[in-house]
């Protein structure tokens, strides 16, 4: 670590920074997941950057739970060196998230579906939603969001196991994510996540991700002064951030985990771009599928 970096290394139990909450708007809202059409958007609404306290959660007072507010940090080193290496995320680092998500979630089947690589730009962009062209790599994902609605959630069930006689087992599931730095210490760009109990109904608002042949679904989130934002200081490549994007149970349980990425306030210049993987994985909850 450098002196600057050193210098800027002073512990702190929060930060006050911006992220982007959705503008009201009477239109639903969507993105695009590749280049867009020769003069259309890649998004059609407006968002504001809106300051927030977002507490380490490091010091917090009781350890976060998965299934209360949504998240938990684990000590979860990986036998991945190269997370540029597509063959040994999906042979190695799959089987080990598999693994991870049933200890944390207690689950008894785990289905890993999908992964994303993330850097951040060199010249530190404004954030937005992280969509890249085709054949980069996808940016920071810097828009308040959650993964799955209440509708694609319960479609993802199919298309995972993609067994009509399998799904009629199932009498709980959830979707986490899995994000992880690649790199080393994050020091510029974390990832931030709402506690699931201040979380309103209201506050979650469909929106469209077009893709070139499908058309998925997401919630972007309305601001409220009562949504509590977390960090974990520092993540560094040992650490596994487990999250919750869609849980079945409809009560007594955490179901929907609102995250953004967001600039840490005087960074260094000379700080390192972060770089995550993020994983979604499926878990079934007893019985067989």
């Amino acid at each position: 670590m450098s002196a600057s970096q050193m210098r800027w290394h002073q512990r702190q139990t929060s930060v006050v920074a911006g992220v982007n909450y959705l503008k009201p708007t009477t239109t639903t809202p969507h993105s695009y997941a590749y280049e867009p059409p020769p003069g259309t958007p890649w998004e059609n609404c407006d968002y504001d950057f809106t300051k927030v306290t977002i507490a380490d959660a490091r010091y917090a007072r009781e350890i976060p739970s998965l299934h209360r507010e949504g998240f938990v940090l684990c000590d979860s080193p990986s036998a991945v060196t190269d997370f540029n290496d597509v063959e040994a995320i999906k042979n190695v680092y799959y089987a080990e998230a598999a693994e991870l998500a049933l200890s944390a979630t207690g689950g008894t089947r785990a289905y890993v579906f999908d992964h994303l690589v993330r850097k951040r730009e060199p010249d530190r962009a404004q954030l937005t939603f992280g969509r890249n062209q085709k054949g980069s790599v996808a940016a920071a994902n810097g828009r308040i969001h959650n993964d799955y609605t209440e509708a694609s959630g319960r479609k993802r069930l199919d298309l995972v196991l993609n067994d009509p006689e399998a799904v009629s087992r199932v009498r709980r599931y959830c979707i986490i994510n899995i994000w992880r730095s690649i790199k080393g210490p994050v020091l510029d760009t974390p990832l931030a996540v709402c506690d699931a109990r201040t979380l309103n109904a209201s506050d979650l608002v469909v929106s469209e991700v077009r893709y070139p042949r499908r058309t998925g679904e997401i919630y972007v989130a309305n601001y409220s002064p009562l949504h509590h934002w977390s960090y974990f200081s520092e993540m560094d490549r040992h650490e596994a951030l487990v999250f919750k994007q869609y849980d079945s149970q409809v009560s007594g349980v955490s179901r929907f985990t609102l995250h953004t990425a967001f600039d840490l306030p005087d960074i260094p210049p000379d700080a390192p771009l972060r770089e995550s993987i993020e994983l979604r994985c499926l878990v079934v909850f007893g019985g067989q599928a």
